[in-house]
């Protein structure tokens, strides 16, 4: 009898995690790798959120605190999603977990009974499907191509809807394509869900205050209130606020829903760290100034990238309206063979090919549901970036 268990063979390693351990192995070995595969920002986290976890170690704030946050941190949060999003909620409507990725495994697998269905437009981050069927649910991937802006269109929704469906997955706006929903796009699609009162919503909000050109973000349970039982809103500090490492993130909706993610979490991780939650309740309620310059920095990063790909031949590469990330299509190069004759015939060999001969790692479209693409995140110095272009342009002139 085997011993690991046969669920396991329904999960695979994230491949961004994947790719950021293969480019740290290979710098370690001494190669010169410029790593474009982790959603990280380079920016150090914010000096007052710094001090209020260092003050909370000087007060003792190192023991255990209610498994699903302090409640300190609950009022922060439901003080942030009344002031930045227009929604009520009780601290007994909110769960914080050890990063948004906790908080969004727990409520699938609160909720999933085998063969329950999970709408997942495609391209979607790399965890999504595995976690459905880890839990035993069915992913059920629409294909968002790039004509449409990489967004689920309000009847491609509908025809995908069934009996069997539980949840749609939206997250804006979007890793990997840095795609945004507006607030018009939303309606369309919550008039959709409006007829299907069985579908629930996993709003992942965790790019939030990353949006561009004036973007104004809107989240599904502000735009239209009829849903808000039935939307579990999801957010965190990790990427706004330049906290990954603190892993906290949070989830908002329906008391039930929330009870139940957190009688998952007692039992497995319990609270999630106490000084992280003391250093979050200062970014939740702090100053926001210090993303202007971010922002600014983001911005200037990504036109540079696009504008840097967009003279690559067989490359193009449109601009996202948020998130940290491009999706360049690299189909153009299929077909053609490198300098040791190897062919580049799908997204797994062109990153391979950029791995070793440019030196650049980066991200398979395939990974995210997308065939023909490679994701590249811009969150790292305007110098590596200028560096890694340049290089991913002279690899692919190599290519015959």
């Amino acid at each position: 009898m085997p011993f690991l268990a046969s669920r396991l063979a329904r999960i695979k390693p994230s491949p961004t995690i994947a790719v950021t351990t293969k480019a740290a192995e290979l710098k370690a070995s001494g190669k010169d790798i410029i790593g474009l595969g982790a959603g990280e920002p380079d920016f150090d986290t914010p000096e007052h959120i710094k001090q209020a976890a260092i003050d909370a170690i000087k007060r003792g704030e190192t023991k255990y605190t209610p498994v699903g946050g302090t409640a300190a941190l609950k009022k922060a949060i439901c003080d942030k999603f009344k002031r930045e999003n227009g929604l009520e909620y009780a601290p007994n409507q909110i769960v914080v977990g050890g990063g948004a990725k906790q908080v969004i495994f727990n409520a699938l697998l609160a909720t999933l009974d085998d063969g329950d269905e999970v709408i997942i437009p495609a391209p979607y981050w790399v965890s999504y499907p595995d976690i459905v069927a880890f839990a035993g649910g069915t992913p059920v991937t629409v294909t968002c191509p790039e004509s449409q802006g990489f967004k689920l269109l309000p009847a491609d929704l509908e025809k995908a809807i069934t009996k069997k469906t539980k949840w749609l997955i939206l997250n804006s706006p979007s890793n990997p394509t840095g795609a945004a929903y507006t607030e018009k796009e939303l309606q369309a699609i919550a008039d959709v869900l409006l007829a299907h009162p069985h579908v629930h919503v996993i709003a992942d909000d965790i790019y939030e205050h990353l949006a561009y050109d004036g973007f104004q973000f809107r989240t599904l349970a502000q735009v239209e209130p009829k849903l808000y039982a039935r939307v579990l809103t999801v957010n965190g500090v990790s990427k706004a606020f330049s906290m990954t490492g603190w892993r906290i993130g949070y989830g908002a909706g329906e008391k039930s829903l929330i009870t139940a993610i957190t009688d998952i979490q007692s039992q497995s991780t319990s609270n999630p760290c106490s000084v992280s939650q003391a250093a979050s309740v200062a970014a939740l309620n702090g100053p926001l100034a210090f993303m202007t310059p971010w922002l600014a920095s983001f911005t200037k990063r990504r036109n540079d990238v696009v504008a840097a790909l967009n003279t690559v031949p067989g490359i193009t590469c449109s601009t996202p309206a948020g998130a940290f990330y491009v999706f360049p299509d690299c189909s153009g190069l299929f077909g053609r063979k490198t300098p040791q004759g190897k062919v580049i015939n799908d997204s797994i060999a062109f990153c391979e090919y950029l791995l070793e001969d440019a030196l650049v790692a980066a991200v398979a479209g395939s990974a995210f549901g997308l065939e023909g693409y490679f994701r590249i995140s811009y969150a790292t110095s305007d110098a590596l970036l200028e560096k890694a272009c340049a290089r991913i342009k002279e690899a692919c002139e190599k290519l015959k």
